[in-house]
C-alpha cells in the first residue's frame, strides 16, 4: 500500500456544508478503493495565487491517505470530473515525506498544548 497526499481546492461558491460534503465524498472514494485516510486538514477559504476560472479564492483541503497503487487512477479521475474542484495535486509520499509530515503534525500538537498551558 502506498501513501499519498492530495491538496485540492474547491470553488468558493460552495457553502460550508457543500464543501464538507465534497470532502466526505473523496474520503469515501479512498475507503471504497481499499484505502484509509491517515490525516486531513481543512485550510479553509484562502486567496489563490492567481485567478482560476475567474475565481480568486477557494476552499483548500489536504488529505493524507494510504491506497493500493491501482486505486489512485479512479480517485484522480473523479477529481477531474467533479465541477466543485478547481485544482488538485496528488503526490506519492516517500519515507522522508512521511517523516516530515509526521514531525510537522507533532510540532503543531506541541504548539497547541504549550498555548493552552500558557
Amino acid at each position: 500500500m502506498n501513501r499519498y497526499e492530495t491538496v485540492f481546492i474547491m470553488t468558493p461558491v460552495l457553502s460550508e456544508e457543500q464543501a464538507a460534503e465534497t470532502v466526505t465524498k473523496f474520503k469515501g472514494l479512498i475507503k471504497d478503493n481499499g484505502g484509509k485516510v491517515v490525516h486531513e486538514e481543512n485550510w479553509g477559504l484562502r486567496k489563490l495565487a492567481y485567478p482560476i476560472q475567474k475565481k480568486t479564492t477557494g476552499f483548500y483541503h489536504l488529505l493524507e491517505f494510504e491506497l493500493p497503487g491501482e486505486g489512485i487512477r479512479p480517485y484522480e479521475t473523479e477529481f477531474r470530473r467533479d465541477e466543485r474542484i478547481i485544482r488538485f495535486l496528488t503526490t506519492r509520499m516517500d519515507k522522508y515525506h512521511i517523516e516530515y509530515a509526521e514531525s510537522r503534525r507533532n510540532k503543531k500538537k506541541n504548539q497547541k498544548t504549550e498555548a493552552k498551558e500558557a
